[in-house]
């Protein structure tokens, strides 16, 4: 079977020099469908998408939630109103109000050692991190909007490709009868030739439902229905990032996983501050004035009190803080090892996946022109139907593979691109 494709692909070359035939760089997987109307491009999938989606709106409730928490941060301690009766209601002159102490008071806390200031710091690293969060939902959006878009210009690619085999495998049909009516073969290549018939349709029918389960997904990502074509042009080109070798190291300091863990350290940092403040006590300064209703004189009163920290010293407190500040560090520094690994990773994805695209044009050609011959032979009688079929389904796998590997590529490119995402300017999101 190998040496009837390699028979094959080198008739083909031959045939292809005899006629000065040249092989593009990189050959469009199949021919794009004309269809009326513009294609929805990737940027307008993306502004789309990005005008109502759920998970922004929830990272922008969360920078309203942490706004209101920086003004509840800043608020102070509200005083207290009190008024105590005494002498009243007892036995003797006490049995009813002509001996009471009446004292109305005010009692206001006064918060030492900069708990306000710690608060407010708190508040002010989680907002912060809130914005960053809004940033964050905005890129991963933008990432599942893209890899959606990709799957489904890869499933419509491949439905175009069963197409395509639908119809080789009908004229395969078509032949195969003709020969059997001329008694020039076997019934035994018409059922074969019905076999293969079945199954293009078969496989048709599935890329088709694979098609449209894709489109659906992308038209519930963007919040509306797709009814447009998309940009096939788009899918088939290969851009930036397509070189080969090891990529050059991508600092990833300025990223916004970095900028997401070194938020969460400031948080931590500040709330270790906040424990420090708690562990001095406040002062509650309370004055009023008491009613003497035996004498008929008014009395100042004037208190101080503070607690004692006889039970909650708040060390413990302190050291939960100090404790979730080491993890918040280390975790920054995970966040560096698994940046500069994934990182790694998609650089080396794209290099790989761009070389098999590119690849891809070469080996198509090939495989078309194969596949050309085998029909020509075969009607012929120059060449066995397994010639044919063997040489159909090269082409089928080759085109497949075209589309994976567009399809791997624009992923890891859009993978890349999300992970090396740079970080806003802190002046941009306070």
């Amino acid at each position: 079977m190998h040496r009837y494709i390699t028979a094959l692909l080198a008739v083909a070359s031959c045939a292809s020099m005899a006629h000065a035939q040249t092989s593009p760089p990189v050959a469009t997987i199949v021919p794009s469908p004309v269809a009326a109307g513009p294609a929805l491009t990737l940027d307008d999938a993306l502004r789309m998408g990005g005008a109502a989606s759920p998970s922004v709106d929830s990272a922008n409730a969360g920078v309203r939630a942490a706004d209101a928490a920086r003004t509840v941060a800043g608020l102070r301690p509200n005083p207290t109103a009190s008024a105590t009766a005494e002498n009243v209601v007892g036995t003797g002159p006490y049995r009813g109000f002509s001996q009471s102490e009446t004292t109305v008071s005010l009692s206001l806390p006064i918060e030492l050692g900069g708990k306000r200031s710690a608060r407010l710091a708190v508040a002010g690293a989680q907002g912060v991190r809130a914005r960053l969060e809004v940033v964050i939902a905005e890129a991963d959006l933008r990432l599942s909007i893209t890899q959606t878009y990709i799957r489904a210009l890869a499933a419509e690619k491949r439905v175009t490709i069963a197409e395509e085999q639908l119809g080789f495998a009908s004229e395969g049909l078509r032949i195969a009868r003709d020969r059997v009516q001329v008694g020039a073969t076997s019934p035994l290549d018409e059922q074969r030739a019905a076999v293969t018939e079945v199954n293009a349709r078969t496989a048709l029918e599935t890329a088709r439902g694979d098609a449209a389960a894709a489109r659906n997904a992308l038209s519930l990502l963007l919040g509306q229905p797709i009814d447009q074509p998309l940009d096939m042009a788009w899918f088939d080109r290969l851009g930036g990032g397509g070189g080969y070798g090891p990529s050059a190291p991508f600092e990833v300091e300025g990223t916004l996983a970095l900028a997401a863990a070194r938020a969460d350290v400031a948080t931590a940092d500040a709330g270790v501050r906040l424990a420090r403040s708690q562990r001095v006590p406040d002062l509650t300064v309370s004055t009023g004035i008491r009613r003497l209703q035996g004498t008929g004189d008014n009395a100042a009163v004037v208190g101080v009190s503070i607690p004692i920290p006889l039970f909650n010293s708040g060390r413990a407190q302190l050291g939960q803080a100090m404790a979730l500040r080491d993890q918040a560090e280390a975790r920054r520094r995970l966040a560096v090892l698994e940046a500069r690994t994934e990182i790694g990773n998609a650089q080396t994805e794209v290099a790989n996946a761009a070389a098999r695209a590119r690849a891809s044009g070469p080996a198509m050609a090939a495989a078309m022109e194969a596949a050309r011959i085998a029909r020509i032979g075969y009607g012929q009688g120059k060449f066995e139907q397994i010639v044919l079929i063997d040489a159909e389904r090269t082409l089928s796998e080759t085109r497949a593979s075209a589309v994976d590997a567009f399809a791997a590529y624009h992923d890891a490119l859009a993978r890349l691109a999300r992970l090396t995402a740079a970080a806003p300017n802190s002046g941009d999101i306070k």
